[in-house]
């Protein structure tokens, strides 16, 4: 059975006692254009991409991460090249 406790009361807070409003702050905002939250980070790309788990040979992947930054678009253009010269017909 539930029991209904005493209401709470309510303290009043000085508002000079609020804390600063910072930088990091209003960084950690929700940016909003009405009532729609605006996502932060980068946009969802237009193609449709599925996530896999694949087994690489080490010597493979360290190549393609030592061309640096976007070594995966990198490695999915070569399989796609890949394709193109070995798609049966």
């Amino acid at each position: 059975m539930t029991v209904n406790k005493p209401d709470t009361k309510t303290v009043w807070v000085d508002p000079d006692d609020a804390p600063e409003l910072t930088d990091a702050w209003f960084d950690a905002a929700d940016l909003k254009a009405g009532e729609t939250v605006v996502r932060r980070g980068r946009p969802r790309g237009a193609a449709n991409k599925q996530q896999v788990a694949i087994r690489l040979d080490q010597d493979v992947i360290a190549r393609f991460k030592a061309s640096g930054a976007g070594w995966q678009t990198r490695m999915n253009d070569a399989l796609k090249d890949w394709l193109k010269t070995h798609s049966p017909a």
